[in-house]
């Protein structure tokens, strides 16, 4: 008798969910990257240039409300409907903003779209968690890093092609196409497969939302990610109202976000507490630096040195590769380095590159450097992003890490949309050698600064 063949993520059962889940996630890396290529035409075209930092803050801020909500449905009727629901809200942002006659309708659009990312995600792990035998898992989320890595190496340079030769509208509206055609493959496969908890699975809860270790309802947290997102954009948006304004506006608002965020992390978090706390406070810093600067990288190339679109994503595909690399080598070295090293080691190589954007900022020359400047800051973060994932889950029991898993993606989403957002208002109001280039990579260098502080005292995970 000959023995069964081993299961794979494309038997035949699964080859529709795993095909439409891998281009689904593909699809939002793609939007996310062509976004940041793109934005410097847009923001132009729509006379939008005070909304510049909000297009991308308000998507990362609402992901937060569609995490939390997406990861409670599914916990309570199973993911296909929060699945459905997030990607057409996905897809729907897409085409508004797609056909945005103007800036505002445009912003709208981009923050529809966040909270279909942020669901879409959550409702796609619980569909694998549910799917897929536990032996399985770290196939298909090696497929979904895989469907990161791709677009990460082609998509900003796809994105200013369509931008040069077409209309940057096509970057938002052939990915809502596509977006379509991918879920109604995983649907047509949904419809026939089971989704009840696999056995040995997770309780309810571990898709990443799961109650707090010290209590707390669903519905105290889906209104405390509700305040967080609505005062992350409420700070994007102070870029329009006069400096004296905007700034207590933008501050009032981040001080909102410390309030209420605070139920949403384990204790310590913003205290930067020895352990698990230092680790998710890090994540949101490291992020929130990366992220501001990356954003005006190809603005930069467009607004000071007439690069086009297509050649000013080159400088976020040197990011990727060097990024894809660096987490290579976290994964196979990461233990013997150990955190301290790693943390000296990519916040160096961050700094590095922010404060050689800085330089070429302030002198208006050497736009070159810009491409390799940023392919080492992507290599900084290669280094510290994956072993912040890693320290969360060892420093967690299945009692926790659905909720220490929710913390950290929240500190990512929450660390990013708030330091975008000043960094937009720096851009408007501190004008240095004649652009606000200068202060944006100020903000960001001091935040990367910053995050040593947690970064050295995290530790290696619970032994």
């Amino acid at each position: 008798m000959t023995s069964a063949a081993p299961e794979t993520i494309w038997d035949r059962a699964r080859l529709g969910i795993t095909l439409g889940s891998v281009a689904l996630i593909f699809l939002a890396a793609l939007e996310a990257l062509a976004v940041t290529t793109v934005m410097p035409v847009v923001s132009v075209d729509l006379n939008g240039q005070a909304l510049f930092a909000v297009a991308f803050s308000g998507t990362l801020a609402t992901g937060v409300i569609g995490m939390v909500a997406a990861g409670a449905w599914s916990d309570r009727s199973g993911p296909r409907a929060p699945l459905c629901a997030a990607v057409t809200l996905f897809t729907a942002g897409l085409i508004v903003s797609g056909t945005a006659p103007e800036m505002y309708t445009f912003i709208v659009g981009r923050l529809i779209q966040g909270l279909g990312v942020g669901g879409q995600t959550v409702s796609l792990y619980v569909v694998i968690a549910r799917v897929y035998p536990r032996e399985l898992h770290g196939r298909i989320f090696a497929a979904f890093a895989a469907a990161w890595v791709l677009p990460s190496m082609v998509g900003p340079f796809l994105a200013g092609a369509v931008a040069q030769y077409l209309h940057w509208r096509w970057a938002f509206l052939g990915v809502a196409v596509l977006t379509a055609a991918a879920f109604l493959i995983v649907m047509a496969q949904l419809r026939s497969a089971s989704l009840d908890p696999a056995e040995g699975a997770e309780p309810p809860g571990s898709s990443g939302i799961s109650e707090p270790p010290g209590g707390g309802t669903i519905g105290v947290r889906l209104l405390l990610a509700t305040v967080v997102a609505v005062s992350a954009v409420g700070a994007g948006f102070a870029a329009e109202a006069p400096p004296a304004v905007g700034w207590p506006i933008a501050l009032g608002c981040v001080a909102v976000v410390g309030f209420a965020i605070k139920p949403l992390m384990p204790r310590g978090t913003l205290r930067g507490r020895v352990g698990l706390p230092s680790a998710i406070l890090m994540r949101g810093l490291v992020a929130g630096g990366f992220l501001a600067a990356e954003t005006y990288v190809p603005k930069l190339l467009m607004d000071r040195f007439a690069f086009s679109p297509m050649i000013a994503g080159l400088a976020l595909t040197a990011a990727a590769l060097a990024w894809s690399l660096a987490s290579f080598a976290q994964g196979r070295y990461g233990d013997r380095l150990g955190s301290r090293r790693i943390v000296v080691i990519g916040t160096s190589l961050l700094l590095a590159g922010v404060l050689a954007l800085l330089a070429v900022s302030l002198a208006d020359r050497l736009p070159s450097l810009v491409v390799i400047a940023w392919g080492v800051a992507g290599g900084g973060m290669g280094l510290i992003y994956p072993r912040l994932t890693v320290l969360t889950l060892a420093y967690s029991t299945s009692a926790n890490e659905g909720f220490n898993s929710s913390a950290l993606s929240i500190s990512d989403s929450t660390g990013s949309a708030l330091t975008i957002a000043v960094a937009g208002l720096a851009f408007l109001t501190f004008p240095l050698a004649g652009s606000g280039f200068p202060a944006v990579f100020c903000l960001a260098a001091a935040v990367l600064a910053l995050s040593v502080i947690p970064g050295l005292r995290m530790g290696d995970g619970a032994r």
